[in-house]
This record gives C-alpha cells, structure tokens and sequence, in this order.
C-alpha cells in the first residue's frame, strides 16, 4: 500500500552531507518531515527518501544544519507527467478525449431496432427521430414513455414498443400486430376466366360450375369456372328453380406456351473519360453534412459521381453516427459505338427470362425455354419461346355489379 501512495504523490531520493547526520533526521522527526530507506554512507553522509512535496522542507533542515542536500533520483506520477508538459498537442488531444467521452457520453449515438420483420428498421427510426428519439437526442431530457404513446398511435402495425436507454445507445424493441387472415368479399359475384391459353391439367372448382375437365384446350378468356349456377328442380320435375350468381372460387393449372419479345438498336452510347477528375471531402456527424469544398454544385459537363464512405464503430461492429466521406467526380463524353452482338443477345436472353419468372409468379414453372436471334436494321430482336406451367385463373367480377 505504501508503494502505491508514494507512487500517485511522488517521491526524491536525497543525498544529506553534514556534520551531524543523525541531528538532520531528529529534525525531520521534529518537524514532520516523512523519510524512509535511510542508507548511512562513510563519512558525515547518508541517504534517504521523502515525499516529493517535501523536499524543499528537508533541504531547508539540512542548510540549518550546515549541511548540503543533494537530489539523486525523481520517482512517482508527478514527475512522470512533468515530462509531457511541453507536448501540447497531447495535452490538447488528451482534453478534446476527455470532454468527447464527457459530453457525448449524453447524446444518443446508436439506436438498435430488434423484433420487427414486416416493417423496416429505418422507417421505424426516422418516425422515432420526428418524436426525439434519434441519433444526436440529450438523453437526459428525452421522454421515452410519450415517445412510445405516439409510435402506438402513428404506426398501426406496431402492437408493443419499448424504448430502453444504455448510455449512448438506444435499444426499442417492437411486437408488430397480427395480420388479419385475408377475407373473400362473397358479395362480388363474378366467374373465373382463362388469362393465357393453354391445356388444363389439374381443375378444382370450389364455387361455380365448370364445364372443362383435365386435358381440355382453353383460349385466353374462355370462362372457366362460371358464377352462374343453375338450381335443378325436385326428382320427377320437369321444371328447374332457376338461376343462382355465385361468386365463382377455384384453383386452374395448365401448360402453357409463352412467347416474349425484346430488342436493343446497335449502337449504344458510351462514356469516354477525359482524364478530368475531382476530389471532395465531407463530414458527416449526427446525421449533419459537412462539405469542405466551396462549391458542392456539378460543374458544367457529364459527370461521373463515386463516393467512398468511412464510418467509426464501436468493438462490437456497430457504426457510430460520425463519417468521412470523399466524392469522387470524373468528367466524361458520351460517344456512339456499334454493341457486341454477343454480349447483346446475352443482354435480353437474361431480361426476357426475369420477364417471364415475372409473369409466372411464386407457382409458377418454365419446363424449357427456347431463343432466337434475329440482326436487322434497326438493331438485335431476342425472342423467347417457353413452355411453362402455372395458375391461369383470373376472376372478373360482372359488370352489373
């Protein structure tokens, strides 16, 4: 314990010449002078230790009497610090950490968003930002239970939130709502019709009447399953009841065959650098930019903008709302070039199938594809041929309704 007290207040070890050596330590006895390691040397000599706030005290005894006092060696924090006293950039540094930690310690840095899968995590925070609780907030005066209330009554697909502060970070976990289970309008009468041609190969008829069967070919629009149903009379009748509209429900699947288009000319403009190229730095700190360039505008020209981006973060991985960003601007002209062919029709063949994927649906199937390529004046025409299969059903409700 001794070792660590004179370590935070500093000690001298000193060398005492005098006539009377032993007459130097009665006087530090008498005046409260503390010492310790004493070391008798030859002579009218010793040495000893003392607290570094006293040793102008023990050089004053030692010249009452009539002795010298010599410092040998400086130990302890005190003096350790005293050799950064001319750094001042450290000092400055070490100040500017200090507040940093300090003040910004206060603020909110970091918001988490957990529990929420159907509604994104920067919608819920910028609604939380409009009602205070955001990146840069005082978190000392921020009001987290009003902030809950008023995410409840703007968000309705939120059934529980929850806003817990842990110094500059702010976790909000939310419980989203129950989707209702989707409800069939049995007041909208209508059939199901055919949306593409193709051959039936699996027919369910949930509601309705339906004169197809599996195998049969039907052509866009034929009427499927139809809402009209006819209410037979009773056995040995000869009379039927009538007419019923039904709002028709069932499930079609067919094989189909699709045939899509798509074309691009052959020339296509293209950007030629002319070596013009222009840096611009910014900051970025509690969601406020900050440009150090005097005019952020685009010059006159086409310009290419790149912008890297470096953001702080803590151990853990999270980011922290303060960022260094350089924008890179590279000047350029557009110049007209005949296309590769190859790459061309690689082009469209991969834009026609996202089309038909597109089309089909989830359920939906393509059993094979077939492309062909045509070059004509006006540039390259891809066709695609697919056989597919899928859900052909389409309801149309009738138009007296």
């Amino acid at each position: 314990m001794e070792k660590i007290v004179n370590f935070f207040r500093g000690s001298v070890r000193m060398e005492i010449t005098a006539p009377f050596p032993e007459r130097v330590l009665n006087l530090c006895a008498q005046k409260g002078v503390l010492f310790w390691g004493v070391e008798w040397l030859e002579g009218e000599a010793l040495r000893l230790s003392v607290p570094r706030h006293q040793r102008r005290t023990l050089k004053a005894l030692v010249r009452d009497a009539g002795g010298t006092a010599t410092e040998l060696d400086r130990r302890g924090l005190p003096d350790f610090l005293l050799h950064f006293r001319r750094r001042y950039a450290l000092w400055l540094g070490l100040t500017a950490s200090v507040l940093a930690v300090t003040v910004l310690s206060q603020f909110i840095l970091v918001v988490d968003v957990s529990g929420n899968q159907r509604i994104p995590t920067a919608e819920i925070r910028s609604t939380l930002a409009r009602y205070g609780v955001g990146v840069g907030a005082f978190g000392l005066t921020l009001d987290t239970a009003k902030a809950e209330q008023q995410m409840m009554a703007e968000m309705e697909d939120l059934s529980w939130i929850g806003i817990t502060l842990y110094g500059i970070r702010a976790h909000v976990e939310v419980r989203e709502s129950t989707l209702p289970p989707e409800v069939v309008d049995q007041t909208v009468k209508g059939d199901i019709v055919a949306e593409v041609p193709g051959v039936i190969t699996d027919l369910k008829v949930y509601a309705g009447e339906s004169a197809w069967q599996e195998g049969s070919p039907v052509a866009a629009g034929d009427v499927l399953i139809s809402g009209n149903v006819l209410l037979e009379g009773p056995m040995y009748s000869e009379q039927d009841i009538g007419w019923m509209q039904v709002r028709a429900q069932g499930a079609i699947e067919a094989d189909t065959w699709r045939t899509l288009k798509a074309s691009i000319p052959r020339t296509a403009a293209v950007k030629r650098y002319d070596g013009e190229e222009e840096n611009r730095w910014f900051l970025e700190i509690l969601g406020h930019r900050v440009d150090f360039c005097g005019n952020s505008g685009i010059y006159d020209g086409q310009y290419d903008k790149i912008s890297e981006t470096w953001t702080a973060s803590l151990p853990d991985g999270t980011l922290l709302p303060l960022s260094v960003g350089r924008q890179v601007l590279r000047r350029y002209t557009l110049e007209e070039v005949e296309i590769d062919l190859e790459q061309g029709e690689e082009l469209l063949r991969a834009g026609l199938l996202r089309q038909l994927e597109g089309l089909l649906g989830e359920d939906g199937t393509v059993r094979s594809t077939q492309y062909t390529a045509v070059v004509g004046e006006e540039g390259l025409t891809v066709t695609l041929r697919a056989a597919c299969h899928e859900e052909i059903g389409r309801f149309v409700p009738y138009e007296d309704q």
